[in-house]
């Protein structure tokens, strides 16, 4: 007989609210926070932005990982 493994629930997650519409987070993040959160691939950039987010990011980070398979 098996018996179910049941979920550990960390008793902060109840303190989080429950949000699962990521724009609204990234909107929120800007405005109250000052942090961008953006993908070089965002089709509302242009391609000069699309550029300049992507030099930034690796002048910060470094270049990124590109899965060709």
């Amino acid at each position: 007989m098996s018996a179910p493994n049941p979920r550990y629930r960390c008793p902060l997650g109840r303190l989080q609210p429950d949000r699962t519409d990521s724009e609204a987070i990234k909107r929120e993040g800007w405005r109250e926070q000052g942090i961008l959160v953006i993908s070089p691939e965002d089709e509302r950039l242009d391609w000069i932005e699309r550029e300049f987010i992507q030099r930034i990011g690796e002048r910060l980070y470094g270049r990124r990982e590109v899965d060709h398979g």
